[in-house]
């Protein structure tokens, strides 16, 4: 029975239960297997007097067995604000005792790591130490944000010189690791998953009647239905959705997500006179997530870089085409004009692609064609053959 000792900051708890769902949802999915066992370490940064969210944060760092895999949270010291340096050493020192005992009680294979910085780093002292191999796992901002950081490039890349093997989640973001200096013929892509059972077409007019009756959100029936979907931050770009709210007349945007940019954006939709035509539902459970979806003409996320967001495969499937930026994976998903528009960051760029998905009216069906290669038992198949490949050497 093949066992992984993945370590991932990125993960769901109790305090923030949507936060990582995808690494979770991939994690399930491998544990689910004939012979996998799956344990995941996510260690929870908490500063030395925890306060606010922190001391909230540090009450949900409980251990348990989620979805078939065996979690273990370990509080680390975090330095707000000032800690980047520090948090891989930070990690190994609360880590690596618990690391020592589950190896000693049940060997592992393999030792992993689900995002570069600062799991990265951290894995390989763990790997080293238990003298295991190591794969990493690129998702986005971890290369091109930590990436071009020098003392987190410095050890992502001696990790990566560790690493047995490296995953990323797009062939563009492949291209970016290999640009900061990461060992190129060590990355192989290993694209997301999708849950089939969630994400499917379904009736528009019924989930827009559903949006009425749940979120007061009332377009006239000649009137379209935009979705945004992403962290409310300056990198996903909302602020352009709104201007391009204003340069299109007769389509409501719904903004699905939470973030520090959320009263600014209120107040530009107030200026532009868009507010009664914008709809901040803030941050859903997964599972509302599709009705939304299904319910939209389009859905819109003008990212100034991406790895290959989980929002867009997501609403392909459930039949809404995309209007994204040329950021990140975006090519290797929208691949035929079905899949929707790739446009420049603009205000202008945006309102023309809308105009012309609307104009194309393809068929839900059409749309969520192009992610049928997408779920969560394919990503855990590729894994498991990436995973075995690795503990054989």
């Amino acid at each position: 029975m093949p066992r992984i000792l993945s370590l991932a900051t990125l993960y769901p708890n109790a305090h923030t239960p949507r936060f990582g769902t995808f690494v979770a949802r991939q994690m399930e999915a491998l544990a689910a297997r004939d012979g996998w066992h799956v344990t995941v370490i996510n260690p929870v940064g908490v500063p030395p007097a925890p306060m606010g969210r922190y001391k909230a944060l540090a009450k949900a760092a409980v251990d348990g067995v989620e979805g078939g895999v065996e979690i273990c949270r370990p509080r680390f010291t975090l330095i707000p604000a000032v800690g980047g340096p520090f948090n891989p050493a930070m990690i190994v020192h609360a880590v690596l005792p618990l690391a020592r005992r589950l190896h000693a009680a049940a060997p592992f294979d393999l030792v992993d790591a689900q995002f570069f910085y600062p799991d990265g780093p951290a894995a390989a002292r763990i790997a080293d130490d238990l003298g295991l191999p190591l794969s990493i796992k690129a998702r986005g901002a971890d290369i091109l944000h930590w990436g071009h950081i020098g003392y987190a490039q410095r050890k992502m890349a001696a990790a990566a010189q560790q690493a047995a093997g490296m995953l990323s989640v797009s062939e563009a973001l492949a291209r970016d690791m290999a640009a900061i200096g990461l060992p190129q013929d060590k990355i192989k892509i290993h694209y997301t998953g999708l849950d089939r059972e969630l994400f499917h077409p379904r009736n528009r007019k019924e989930h827009r009647r559903k949006l009425s009756d749940e979120y007061n959100i009332r377009p006239a029936v000649d009137e379209r239905l935009i979705a945004c979907v992403g962290a409310l931050i300056p990198r996903k770009g909302q602020e352009f959705v709104l201007r391009a709210l204003a340069r299109t007349p007769g389509v409501h945007g719904i903004f699905v997500g939470t973030g520090p940019d959320r009263e600014k954006l209120g107040q530009i939709a107030y200026t532009l006179d868009v507010n009664h035509r914008v709809h901040f539902l803030g941050s859903l459970d997964h599972g509302a997530l599709p009705g939304v979806l299904c319910a939209s003409d389009a859905m819109v996320l003008p990212s100034a870089s991406e790895g290959l967001a989980n929002a867009w495969v997501e609403a392909l499937a459930c039949g809404t085409p995309l209007v994204i930026t040329d950021a990140g994976g975006a090519r290797e998903l929208v691949c035929s004009p079905s899949a929707g528009r790739i446009v420049e960051r603009s205000a202008d760029a945006i309102a023309v692609g809308l105009l012309d998905i609307f104009a194309a009216d393809y068929t839900p069906l059409q749309v969520a064609a192009n992610a049928a290669q997408f779920s969560w038992e394919a990503n855990a198949a590729a894994l498991a053959e990436y995973y075995a490949g690795l503990a054989v050497r």
